[in-house]
């Protein structure tokens, strides 16, 4: 068995491993990356890029059946194997990219083979390497859960792993779950003429937390899509044409129906099998993880550092890039850790209308010391006249010094909106400073201006605001 001798090993090659390697090196580092499977990021081969292309198709169909509204009945033909095809074709030319910029690392920095503790910073990879490191990131990512009865029959269910891989639109699809993945695929589908379901045990629809928004996400979706929320799943029986799901309804009767696929989006869980992390002495908890710190990345006080997805802090792309770097640094400097200033949380599910949820979500707020300004889009200008008008934004400011906390969104082009307010609750801007902030006519973003106002007449600041900032325009 050879051993390699380095500053830091990092285990797994997604975006968190990636920039960790990237921050080693650049501290003067020896880094070695280890990874076990086929490289490429999982948002590259079964996240963030295929789902888009994927939502990028079937908004283009729900404008060609939408534009009746407009004066202009049409009809939009959809070639299944088509969508699927480009799909895959874009989802390969991506993953290439990034198995090219990873295949470009020098080779001694680079270990193909699946890594597993056998002391606190040594390590074996496969049977062939053993490896003796000053410090260890564990960047592993992570993979789609299977709860009962769906892990019996895991073979006959689709995830977000493998979903893409199908060669044409399936007929029906039952979704299982109402989080940010099974609404995203789920509606896409739905818009693209597959019979879609969506089933929850639980009331909620997406990952909203304040109850005002998350009513008008789950009304406006519920006119749309087949919601069976408050639902058991008893079985999933094989079939000749697909599978029998039977479950419980909320007011106790028992139904059964075939769907011909079913895809199980139930939330994800770190990949941590095999690691054996027990023998680095760190002190795990009931799921077989230890206490990670956001600022720092480190397990405890060793030279133990966990960045990415496995880190189960916030899954998703910007914040493993930013993990991996704070987790390199660290890992390449320990002892001497330093604490990283985060950046402003912001998250966006890339459903129609969209959602968002930026800095401070509502069940985080500080109890009696925050005031909240909305907007519905129901009736905004610019949003009526794109026929799109639904939703509702919620922006938190504090009550003692008018900084902007957060918001959480649920509206058209609310991507757009949550960088705006991210950088201002970053920037710690107050309500009187982003009112300030140009706002032209007739855009969406009046609407975030309405939102603002509602919230400095609630601080009482309205006197604080320029008067042309507090002008009427047609529809704003």
């Amino acid at each position: 068995m050879d051993t390699r001798k380095v500053d830091v090993a990092i285990i797994g090659a997604g975006t968190a491993g990636l920039n960790a390697r990237r921050e080693v090196e650049k501290q003067g580092g020896r880094p070695l990356m280890i990874e076990g499977g086929a490289y490429g990021t999982t948002c590259a081969r079964v996240g963030c890029m295929p789902s888009k292309l994927l939502i990028a198709a079937a908004e283009a169909a729900h404008v060609i059946t939408g534009a009746a509204q407009f004066g202009l009945p049409a009809t939009a033909r959809i070639d299944g194997a088509a969508v699927m095809a480009r799909v895959q074709r874009e989802r390969d030319r991506f993953v290439g990219f990034v198995v090219a910029g990873t295949e470009a690392i020098p080779p001694d920095q680079r270990l193909l083979g699946r890594a597993r503790f056998t002391g606190p910073t040594t390590l074996e990879v496969d049977d062939h390497t053993r490896v003796e490191a000053r410090a260890v990131v564990v960047a592993t990512g992570s993979a789609p859960f299977l709860p009962p009865p769906f892990d019996t029959v895991a073979e006959h269910v689709l995830t977000s792993d493998t979903v893409f891989e199908l060669p044409d639109l399936p007929e029906s699809l039952a979704v299982i779950g109402t989080g940010v993945i099974a609404l995203e695929l789920g509606q896409a589908m739905h818009r693209l003429g597959v019979r879609v379901a969506f089933f929850s045990p639980f009331d909620a629809v997406g990952p909203l937390t304040d109850p005002e928004v998350a009513q008008v996400a789950r009304r406006d979706l519920a006119t749309e899509l087949d919601l069976r929320l408050g639902t058991a799943m008893l079985a999933a029986t094989p079939a000749a044409s697909g599978l029998t799901l039977r479950w419980r309804e909320a007011d106790g009767t028992e139904r059964d129906e075939i769907f011909t696929h079913v895809l199980v989006a139930a939330g994800r869980r770190p990949n941590i099998a095999g690691l054996g992390l027990e023998a680095t002495g760190l002190t795990l908890d009931q799921a077989g993880l230890p206490v990670i710190d956001p600022q720092t990345a480190q397990c405890g006080d060793g030279p133990i550092f966990f960045a990415g997805d496995v880190a189960g802090h916030i899954p998703l792309l910007h914040e493993a890039s930013d993990e991996g770097r704070i987790a390199g640094a660290n890992a390449v400097a320990w002892p001497g850790v330093q604490r990283a200033t985060r950046r402003v949380p912001l998250a966006i599910a890339f459903t129609d209308p969209q959602m968002a949820m930026i800095g401070l979500h509502y069940d985080q707020l500080p109890a009696g010391a925050h005031a909240i300004g909305q907007v519905s889009f129901e009736n905004q200008g610019r949003a009526r006249v794109m026929g799109r008008n639904q939703g509702l934004l919620r922006v938190y400011a504090n009550a003692r010094d008018c900084t902007l906390l957060g918001a959480e969104m649920f509206g058209p082009a609310a991507e757009h909106m949550a960088h705006l307010l991210a950088w201002s609750v970053q920037q710690r801007m107050t309500v009187p400073q982003a009112l300030s902030m140009p706002f032209y006519h007739p855009v969406l973003e009046e609407g975030l201006r309405t939102a603002l106002r509602d919230l400095a007449a609630k601080l009482r600041v309205l006197g604080q605001c320029r008067p042309e900032d507090m002008g009427d325009a047609p529809g704003s």
